[in-house]
């Protein structure tokens, strides 16, 4: 089920980013000179009026939206499936949006470090409680931010988002309970237990994949990831991946020594087209995974739930079972 070729650059550049957010703050900066800070607490919540939850992205935005049901608000600042998170122009009203927040969401680990943080820090506010996935799970810049492709961080997440609602709001403690309950449970009933048939059915099977994005994934199904990962960090971060690797993983393709081949379908560089016919060429099913929500009204778990399917019929398809 190969996916549109939508190449897009990775990492403009530290100046560019800079600039963008430059821009933003300063516009932020302008509109904001007489507006008080938002606050949140059990007070505001009890009283009847919602937490302000505002996400950088929206796989982390549609938990929240979802964990929070009727007690919190929500918006995600990334939503179009072509932008790059990476490289992202924050705008005024993106700043403005985020100024407002009573609970911000961002992934960290280099993701959205280049824009977010500063316009956190743009309208300070010590009301304001700033969730970053990376702190979270402990990891840091350079280590593996596609963490919402990995069971164990999603279910992490998860328990930090209801934990900062019932801080916020205590009131309503036991309601937020219920709703993480909900959702691990019933909401996320056909994506776990799809995770859990493809690792029964194929663990160890060996795949191929276009970056880092599917390493998370691969590991928690069990699959064998086959392609260097330097390679996978490469394409990932918009760097030239080297001859040595390039010329590796089409011998991996030739030999067949993979049985599916996964691809990134809104990062598809030269050097991936050329894989993806290589694969095709040789027989090997080719599946695809996307960045943000696909279609952007997906919620997480359509999302996940449609790739997972389409996984699970190209490892069928490769391995003859």
């Amino acid at each position: 089920m190969s996916g549109p070729h939508v190449p897009k650059p990775r990492r403009r550049g530290v100046a560019a980013s800079l600039t963008a957010v430059g821009a933003a703050t300063a516009l932020l900066a302008s509109a904001c000179a007489t507006t008080a800070p938002t606050t949140a607490g059990s007070s505001a919540a009890g009283g009847g009026t919602k937490i302000n939850v505002v996400a950088a992205e929206n796989f982390w935005g549609s938990i929240a939206a979802q964990l929070g049901g009727s007690k919190v608000t929500e918006t995600s600042i990334i939503t179009n499936p072509n932008t790059d998170p990476h490289s992202y122009e924050p705008t005024a009203a993106d700043a403005r949006t985020i100024a407002g927040a009573q609970l911000f969401i961002q992934n960290g680990i280099g993701y959205d470090s280049s824009w977010a943080p500063n316009l956190v820090a743009a309208n300070p506010n010590s009301s304001r409680t700033v969730l970053t996935v990376g702190d979270v799970l402990g990891l840091k810049d350079g280590d593996n931010p596609h963490q919402w492709y990995s069971h164990q961080s999603v279910y992490s997440v998860i328990d930090a988002i209801t934990a900062a609602y019932q801080k916020m709001d205590p009131a309503d403690s036991s309601y937020f309970a219920q709703q993480k309950t909900q959702f691990e449970n019933t909401t996320l009933a056909e994506y776990n237990q799809l995770e859990t048939t493809i690792k029964s059915k194929y663990a160890g099977t060996p795949i191929g994949a276009s970056e880092s994005i599917v390493s998370p994934l691969a590991t928690t199904l069990g699959l064998n990831m086959q392609t260097p990962y330097s390679f996978l960090k490469d394409i990932s971060e918009g760097t030239d991946p080297t001859t040595a690797d390039k010329t590796l993983i089409d011998q991996q393709i030739r030999n067949k020594q993979i049985k599916v081949y996964v691809y990134n379908s809104q990062n598809s560089t030269p050097d991936i087209q050329s894989q993806v016919a290589l694969a095709q060429q040789e027989g090997i099913p080719v599946t695809t995974v996307t960045e943000t929500l696909s279609p952007a009204g997906d919620s997480f778990q359509q999302w996940m739930v449609g790739e997972l399917q389409g996984l699970e019929k190209a490892l069928a398809e490769g391995t003859g079972h």
